[in-house]
């Protein structure tokens, strides 16, 4: 009988501590909520990589001169920190975290030599880090307190959503949508299957409906207009006034890649003669080459535009916004 009582009392112990462990494991999951409206990056940054982000005064960026490792610094460039020893891109930010896609292991850790890729969490100092998915994440988007991934599997496109704590992961479909473009709870993206409409997938019921039936790609909202490439006049640079259903050409330059901020749209004019990477007004007005030859990756923040010459990402270069003069950082 003692022998019963002995094992019933250890046993209640080993449930009792196996609780308290499952319930501290639940709390340290347990992530506070953002600030409603909420969103991780701006379009015109994922959709040239990720790779510079600016939250709450700091910009977190793939720094090359370091094997592309996650860096941050102050947004005038001082305070550069080293956050986490990976290739990342994709980075996006919210609350009291970071979001990014770990492209390939850099260094001998253990810890990265068991993945080649994953999407990672982690607070804004670097620390804590958690692993999201192992899927290849193929683009990202944070709006409010949910991922929604754009990823491939070997049966074709998937794109789901998942909470930030990693909680109630939803398919979405076996469809490919860009989520770069978010705003007040409603993701923006052009079509690539079927047609390349204007779409708008609201996430609060996951309920996609044509916007606009142009021929866009890559669409940036910006106040009342929505910036886009114009596929079928050769990429070109316009914008859509989607209060007076109008179209605006900006520029009839072929367009490789171009991001908005401060007040400009930068872009890179795609020629066979002059190339160049170009300054522009929102309305078209004012074009200004800042620096000729062939550019891609456009990031920008508060103060500075950066990019990087094709064929050589080993460092960027930088221009503070609206100056006619960039150099090497």
């Amino acid at each position: 009988m003692k022998k019963n009582l002995k094992a019933i009392i250890i046993t209640f112990i080993i449930l009792i501590l196996a609780g308290g462990a499952a319930f501290l494991y639940h709390r340290s999951e347990k992530i506070p909520s953002n600030p409603e409206g909420t969103v991780g990056n701006t379009a015109g940054n994922l959709y040239n990589g990720g790779l510079f982000c600016e939250y709450n005064g700091k910009v977190y960026f793939s720094n090359p001169k370091d094997q592309g490792c996650l860096y941050s610094m102050n947004v005038d460039e001082t305070g550069l920190q080293k956050l986490y020893e990976a290739k990342i891109c994709n980075i996006l930010a919210g609350g009291e975290y970071l979001y990014y896609f770990m492209k390939e292991p850099v260094g001998t850790s253990l810890d990265k030599l068991r993945v080649s890729h994953a999407f990672y969490r982690s607070k804004l100092n670097g620390e804590k880090v958690k692993t999201i998915t192992n899927d290849v994440v193929i683009d990202a988007q944070l709006v409010n307190d949910t991922l929604f991934i754009q990823t491939v599997d070997k049966e074709g496109p998937v794109f789901y959503r998942i909470n930030t704590d990693r909680s109630h992961k939803t398919d979405l479909g076996r469809v490919e949508i860009d989520p770069s473009c978010a705003s007040d709870g409603i993701i923006y993206y052009n079509g690539k299957s079927l047609n390349h409409y204007l779409n708008a997938l609201d996430t609060r019921t996951d309920i996609s409906t044509v916007l606009w039936k142009g021929n866009l790609w890559y669409p940036i909202l910006e106040g009342n207009y929505f910036y886009f490439l114009d596929v079928e006049h050769g990429y070109r640079l316009c914008r859509y006034d989607k209060v007076n259903d109008v179209v605006e050409i900006l520029t009839h330059d072929r367009v490789d890649c171009f991001n908005i901020g401060g007040g400009y749209i930068y872009y890179q004019c795609n020629s066979s003669a002059e190339p160049a990477l170009k300054r522009m007004q929102l309305n078209g007005s004012d074009v200004t080459v800042i620096a000729e030859g062939n550019y891609t990756a456009i990031h920008i923040t508060s103060q500075y535009v950066y990019f990087q010459e094709v064929g050589d990402d080993s460092f960027w270069y930088h221009s503070l916004i609206g100056s006619d003069t960039y150099s090497s950082m």
